[in-house]
């Protein structure tokens, strides 16, 4: 996820639409538990405690007490490395018997990507890869040129046939670059809201638009939003405001509606990380469903 201020839609034909209209305090709790307790397609896996940042060793214990805490709420897991204790997660989620998104980070530096590719590659031939993403949002930080992307997926996609392999990056993307969104074949993107400054009152039918702008730009393919969500404290951008009451209703919107559509969400994120501040803000630690401690947030509104 990357910070975000630009508006990519427009504002002027956006509904209001949500599905808690009359929905009162306590029944919101509850559908949020019984949304939660049925289970969700995905979540982003959170892999860093408190006090942790990329770059730290991470056990395999605690990889595992985290994945168990998500298994029964959800049948897909995504991760974004291949390196640095990364490549554990799918590890550990394949032998919980989850489904596994894995990604590899894609930056600046070329011994790093040739790690991450080798990775990737490496997960998928031990079979514990069932959709792999080469990248992401590289071309939003503009850490790679588009050619040099695209030889990265031609790489894998030659080395594990078998694997549908797309690239990750924001919904409007894959309209900008049709050379990319041909080369994968799933596209996979990521929807925020909240990083466009959309109100909450209008983000259920704004997160409808993005979706199927990446659905028309895919001509067919199928389109995985790959991340979503909704801070439940920090900074506002402009009319978006973080909150509990507006990251639960988020949460209970999106999953109704991908129920609803059958729209395949991951959602962003698990757990709560510190270590986002640095780069995002104060909101930036916000995004999980369970808080830093790995409790479950929302019991309290």
């Amino acid at each position: 996820m990357s910070y975000r201020t630009e508006r990519h839609l427009s504002l002027a034909d956006v509904n209001s639409e949500t599905y808690l209209a009359g929905v009162t305090g306590p029944e919101i709790q509850d559908l949020f538990l019984e949304i939660l307790n049925n289970g969700v397609h995905g979540f982003c896996f959170s892999l860093y405690a408190e006090g942790q940042k990329p770059g730290d060793r991470i056990s395999g214990e605690q990889v595992t007490r985290r994945m168990q805490i998500l298994k029964p709420h959800t049948r897909w897991i995504r991760s974004f490395s291949c390196t640095d204790d990364n490549e554990r997660i799918p590890k550990v989620a394949k032998a919980l018997g989850l489904k596994t998104l894995v990604g590899a980070w894609l930056g600046k530096d070329p011994e790093v990507n040739e790690r991450e590719i080798n990775g990737l590659i490496e997960l998928a031939k031990e079979g514990l890869v069932d959709i792999a993403a080469v990248g992401n949002e590289v071309m939003y930080r503009k850490d790679l040129s588009e050619e040099e992307l695209l030889r990265f997926i031609a790489r894998v996609k030659q080395a594990i046939p078998e694997i549908p392999v797309g690239y990750v990056d924001a919904y409007y993307e894959f309209s900008q670059r049709p050379k990319i969104t041909e080369a994968c074949d799933v596209i996979l993107a990521n929807c925020y809201p909240f990083w466009e400054a959309c109100p909450f009152e209008d983000s259920l039918d704004y997160l409808k638009k993005m979706y199927r702008q990446a659905e028309q730009a895919a001509k067919g393919k199928k389109v995985i939003i790959t991340e979503t969500g909704w801070p439940s404290r920090g900074e506002n951008l402009k009319g978006a405001y973080p909150s509990e009451k507006n990251a639960l209703a988020y949460f209970i919107n999106t999953q109704m509606w991908a129920l609803d559509e059958d729209v395949p969400v991951f959602y962003f994120s698990s757990f709560d990380e510190s270590w986002k501040v640095s780069a995002e803000g104060e909101v930036g630690a916000y995004w999980g469903i369970w808080d830093k401690h790995e409790i479950l947030k929302f019991q309290d509104l």
